[in-house]
């Protein structure tokens, strides 16, 4: 059996995985399902079809699986995805998907989510990501792998920030944020690329003057953005050594041909 503490309240139909610790006074709801390994602190409440993989660190006082925030939600059968070795910090809110998003909240693999983080309906984190406290996502946003997100960050609904994108304190997002680009203000300007990030991540010199140029061409050479990804998109040809620098640009443009006109990017 679980280690689950005597004034924990487990739903018998409840399926957690014989490893798994539940602290005091938590509530576990009948359709939750929790992987090897994890740990759940006191005073939690998962709830709703929620599924917690292996590894996972849950403070205490975390609220898991509860309904969208959406006044159209009407009980259909929407669920909330959490993956593996992710540590999810105190009095985080993570609600379900809704019908309108294709019904899943979904939290990938090694993730650092700090306090009072909200993940609204239906968005979508990849892995590798950092969350500082009280970041606060709307529905529907999308958070590439290895992103970082400063303390107070309040992003958009419908929003995109792609990998290896970075967000200073007290940034608002209303526009995608491309990959590697580092931003700050309300709302949000490009401030530069996120060069410190790559580099801890083992990045070559030659991939970070990648990088510098597709910066360049977005925000330095007054360009528009169809001008701007055409320019990236010669990249890799010219660069040194191609294969180098092919995977980067080739997320660079996948970002950009999927921005919507309507909202454009963070510039």
């Amino acid at each position: 059996m679980a280690n689950i503490h005597p004034t924990a309240l487990v739903d018998p139909a409840a399926e957690l995985e014989s490893s798994v610790t539940v602290g005091p006074y938590t509530v576990i709801g009948p359709q939750v399902r929790v992987g090897a390994g994890t740990s759940i602190g006191a005073h939690c409440v998962l709830e709703g079809r929620t599924t917690i993989g292996c590894d996972n660190r849950i403070f205490q006082f975390n609220s898991l699986g509860a309904v969208p925030q959406d006044k159209k939600y009407a009980g259909e059968p929407c669920e909330l995805q959490i993956g593996d070795r992710n540590t999810v910090r105190e009095f985080c809110t993570f609600n379900i998907g809704s019908p309108g998003g294709g019904g899943l909240t979904r939290l990938g693999d090694d993730n650092w989510i700090m306090a009072y983080v909200h993940l609204a309906h239906d968005c979508a984190v990849g892995n590798h990501t950092i969350f500082a406290n009280n970041t606060q996502l709307a529905g529907h946003v999308s958070v590439a792998d290895w992103a970082i997100l400063g303390g107070f960050t309040v992003v958009h609904q419908f929003v995109r920030i792609g990998a290896h994108a970075m967000s200073a304190m007290c940034s608002l997002l209303f526009a995608d944020l491309p990959p590697f680009v580092l931003c700050q203000g309300q709302p949000a300007q490009p401030r530069s690329m996120n060069f410190e990030g790559l580099r801890r991540r083992g990045f070559s010199p030659e991939r970070i003057a990648a990088v510098k140029a597709m910066y360049k061409a977005l925000y330095r050479d007054e360009l528009t953005l169809e001008q701007a990804t055409q320019r990236i998109g010669l990249l890799a040809g010219s660069a040194p050594d191609p294969s180098a620098v092919a995977s980067d640009v080739a997320l660079m443009l996948d970002f950009l041909q999927q921005v919507p006109p309507q909202r454009g990017i963070v510039r």
